[in-house]
């Protein structure tokens, strides 16, 4: 039997821990290990007691949850929880586990915790290679719509089209606005196969169903105009590896 996961809380609510508890009652294979209203309370007990996650929330007195991960040296798996999306990018720079937007439900926490358990090597994946595993576990995308964060699967979207400082995201007929500009997102979907044939569009190649010199059509019907600029790489769309 593994032994059970050591969890911190670390959030200046009361309520939120209450919740936070209310939701890990589920989990038995977690143990939490502390609460702590401050990032100088978790400091001082991680300095003496090591523990396999905290539950971090951002928004805290004094020092953030942000600015405390920066200072430690060797920190644990880290889940944010906050009530904000827009430090969702500063967050994984920092090699979070996870993100979560309060108010946390069960199932998503539930998630996380799955998250936390694959990364320590406490999950196995069931009939499936641990490389399958990891690309499917990297074969999305989060963006911000409206005031959330959403996942996207990348193999779902058919392209993404710049829209100003917005991208439209088209999977099939359904289009998201997201804020992001499309130059980030190239950056972001780097080495999964996305190709630019426009300055304003950014397709999947498994979306494409045919093309020719002038534009290319995806499984939605969209039509596509190719930027003579991006003639040559749109041309590989096709050509045998």
């Amino acid at each position: 039997m593994n032994k059970p996961l050591q969890l911190l809380i670390v959030d200046d609510e009361p309520l939120a821990h209450q919740v936070l508890m209310h939701h890990l009652a589920a989990h038995a294979d977690v143990v939490v290990a502390g609460h702590c209203y401050s990032a100088a309370e978790a400091m001082a007990v991680l300095a003496t007691q090591p523990v396999d996650l905290i539950v971090l929330d951002i928004q805290l007195p004094v020092l953030t949850g942000l600015q405390m991960l920066k200072l430690l040296a060797e920190p644990p798996q880290v889940v944010l929880v906050t009530a904000y999306g827009e430090f969702a990018l500063e967050g994984f720079a920092l090699d979070v586990t996870d993100y979560l937007l309060k108010p946390v439900s069960s199932e998503r926490l539930a998630v996380a915790l799955d998250k936390v358990r694959r990364w320590a090597g406490l999950l196995l994946p069931v009939a499936a290679p641990a490389a399958a595993t990891a690309a499917a576990e990297s074969a999305h995308i989060v963006l911000k719509v409206d005031r959330e964060l959403r996942r996207f699967d990348l193999e779902t979207i058919c392209c993404f089209e710049g829209y100003g400082n917005y991208v439209k995201v088209w999977q099939g007929e359904r289009m998201t606005l997201v804020s992001a500009t499309l130059k980030a997102i190239s950056e972001q979907t780097a080495g999964s196969g996305f190709v630019q044939v426009h300055k304003s569009f950014l397709v999947n190649p498994r979306q494409v169903q045919s093309l020719d010199s002038q534009s290319l059509r995806l499984s939605n019907q969209q039509q596509i105009r190719i930027g003579e600029a991006f003639k040559e790489q749109a041309r590989r769309i096709f050509t045998p590896r």
